[in-house]
């Protein structure tokens, strides 16, 4: 095996060899630290690595795997955690020159259970101004490219997850999502990327956002995420939303499909502009799908689809207004389109937020009832491929100060209700950027969507594609 195929190979594959005596995760934290210091410095996925902690812990787990001990489930396997996650001893800075240099003291939750794992945390990934918009730009590190084409967007707020997952810099990568922040770079990077549901990973310090924020891994496989994600989940008394479930054994469940599932699908919820060919590979995708299960794709015409633009637009700005207090002391040094967010956040009184909390919540039970009449629903990750990565959206689409979100009106609803969704790789336009289908479950059934992305995954093979860096 090359050094580039174990930058490649999957965390399941690793831990399988690691246990059989014929791998080290020595030889493959080499690997993967050389491809980085080889690539980066054209992606721009990483804004801290870790390597020598990093060669530290793997010297450790190789100690461990001879002599015989009983190790984590990730023992030896690299991974990476978005520049929002507290890390003890690592700078946790969100993108932004507000927070350079700000070092935790403690470990977040689910850096805890990764660690306790046996994971070998590689780095902290790249993320815009505390995860404000769906591309890779932010005032601290740059501009963070989808390693399929330097220049291009890898898609955000997990700027870095995505590119590094796509560009073979280990096999795990964590993510967090509140408007399509893992699915996003998922679909502009060709990898898989997960949101649960909400609630089923902790979060610290918990967000402010109204139930809407969401932590998921960015894999190359499906299977990798499984991993991950069972040891990520699980209720923790420092988030107080977390639910209260354990996870369920996701790996070991994975390759069951759950019988006749009722499929949709909606190319554009009533009201998205979706460029053609994002529309014609999606839809193909779902209807491999179908076809691979055996099941009939039914046409979706959500009547809650076309309520979503005036909440989120809503939302979006009374949210981020928390950081108004930076704005008298960083205004220049921020993004000029993150403080034109907040300044419009500003301008929203109380009793309005409540009274569109109240719309917000009857659009969530709206969403949930149409999923008593399907299962899943697919459509596209997003409308378009990747655009230039300085742009908050694409030429040809109308602009605004602050604005990220018509080209990503497949995400949100399902941060706002909750719901599992993820997107994975269903194509490449013929310009050779890739396309993620989305596929949307009922709360609480983040097993249900692992597996038809598995199922989906067997029909149509993604892993195998690699950018040509």
């Amino acid at each position: 095996m090359t050094a580039e195929d174990l930058c490649f190979t999957p965390a399941t594959e690793l831990a399988r060899l690691y246990r059989a005596g014929t791998l080290s995760p020595v030889t493959v934290v080499e690997a993967v630290l050389a491809r980085i210091a080889a690539h980066d410095n054209k992606i721009n996925a990483f804004v801290t690595v870790c390597g020598e902690s990093a060669l530290a812990e793997a010297r450790a787990a190789e100690h461990g795997f001879k002599a015989g001990h009983p190790l984590g489930p990730l023992a030896g396997i690299p991974v990476t955690l978005k520049d929002l996650t507290l890390t003890d001893g690592i700078p946790t800075q969100y993108g932004s020159k507000t927070r350079r240099g700000f070092i935790p003291d403690s470990d977040a939750p689910i850096v805890t259970r990764l660690r306790r794992a046996g994971a070998i945390v590689l780095g902290k990934t790249t993320t815009p101004e505390f995860g404000w918009i769906g591309t890779g730009r932010s005032p601290l590190t740059g501009l963070t490219h989808t390693p399929w084409r330097i220049g291009l967007t890898s898609g955000g707020s997990s700027a870095g997850a995505g590119a590094a997952a796509a560009a073979g810099f280990g096999p795990l990568h964590q993510g967090s999502d509140a408007a399509g922040s893992v699915r996003l770079p998922a679909h502009f990077c060709g990898v898989y990327g997960l949101k649960p549901s909400f609630g089923r990973v902790p979060i610290h310090p918990v967000s402010n956002t109204d139930y809407s924020s969401h932590l998921g891994p960015l894999t190359r496989t499906v299977a990798d995420a499984a991993l991950m994600l069972k040891v990520m989940a699980g209720p923790h008394p420092w988030d107080h939303t977390s639910l209260e479930a354990p996870p369920a054994d996701y790996p070991a469940l994975l390759e069951a499909t759950p019988a006749r599932p009722r499929l949709a699908y909606s190319a554009d919820f009533g009201h998205a502009r979706v460029d053609p060919e994002i529309a014609a590979l999606a839809r193909a995708g779902a209807e491999r799908l179908a076809a691979a299960l055996g099941v009939p794709l039914h046409e979706a015409h959500p009547a809650w689809g076309p309520l979503g633009p005036e909440l989120i637009r809503f939302f979006w700005p009374a949210h981020w207004s928390v950081h108004a207090p930076k704005l008298a002391q960083f205004r220049a040094e921020m993004d000029p389109g993150f403080v034109a967010c907040i300044e419009e956040g500003t301008r929203i009184g109380v009793s309005a937020y409540q009274l569109m909390r109240e719309r917000k919540y009857a659009y969530i039970r709206d969403i949930e009832i149409s999923f008593e009449i399907w299962d899943f629903l697919l459509s596209p990750a997003a409308s378009v491929a990747a655009f230039p990565a300085d742009r908050l959206v694409p030429e040809g689409w109308a602009a605004h100060p602050w604005d990220w979100l018509a080209w990503a009106e497949f995400s949100y609803p399902f941060d706002l209700s909750g719901n599992p969704s993820a997107s994975l790789p269903c194509g490449f336009t013929k310009a050779g950027l890739p396309v993620g289908l989305q596929i949307t479950g009922r709360r609480f059934d983040d097993l249900g969507v692992l597996q038809l992305s598995r199922a989906f995954e067997r029909a149509a093979p993604w892993a195998g594609a690699r950018p040509p860096l």
